[in-house]
């Protein structure tokens, strides 16, 4: 195994975006909020200076290099969400019985769903807000992992069992990933 004596990593961040670390925790602030990640566990060093926070790993084997890029990445994730947000669109399709979508109590209600009567529920993860706009569900947040978990809990929850699914393609699909939008 190949161990170099020094892999790192710098992650510039966006005007108007800081960040500090203390006590293996990591805090970015920006113009449209704040996001904490604890990564104490990482066993990386991470400094924050100049507008960068440079993630390292002296002697860093094929595990500990993967972990940089995977820190790094968060990072990066979470600067570009306090600056400009993320946006997920999905798609309401009906074909056999008209969907019907509320958001309420943390939770998004789909109603009618291929004719059933109980209401299916998916779970709005984290501060992410959920928005119906006609055919279109849009989900919006700061924390990439807040709005893209929220968008698959909604898929998820109109998944067709034990029906062909090229004949009933009824259900709320994701089809557009956007960084930034209203917020």
């Amino acid at each position: 195994m190949v161990r170099l004596p020094v892999e790192e990593r710098t992650v510039e961040l966006p005007e108007g975006v800081t960040a500090s670390y203390e006590g293996g925790v990591l805090t970015v602030k920006g113009p449209r909020g704040e996001l904490r990640r604890n990564l104490a566990h990482a066993g990386v060093e991470i400094k924050v200076s100049d507008g960068k926070v440079i993630v390292r790993r002296e002697w860093a084997g094929k595990r500990e290099r993967s972990m940089i890029g995977t820190v790094a990445a968060h990072i990066k994730n979470m600067a570009l969400g306090v600056s400009r947000g993320f946006t997920y669109k999905l798609k309401i399709v009906s074909s056999h019985f008209p969907i019907t979508v509320k958001v309420s109590d943390g939770k998004v209600h789909i109603e009618n769903f291929i004719g059933e009567r109980r209401p299916r529920t998916a779970k709005i993860v984290g501060n992410a807000q959920v928005k119906v706009e006609g055919e279109d569900v849009i989900v919006q947040g700061i924390s990439l992992e807040d709005v893209s978990q929220t968008a698959a809990n909604i898929q998820q929850a109109t998944k067709i069992r034990k029906k062909d699914p090229r004949v009933f393609l009824d259900g709320i699909y994701i089809y557009e990933k956007t960084v930034g939008g209203q917020a």
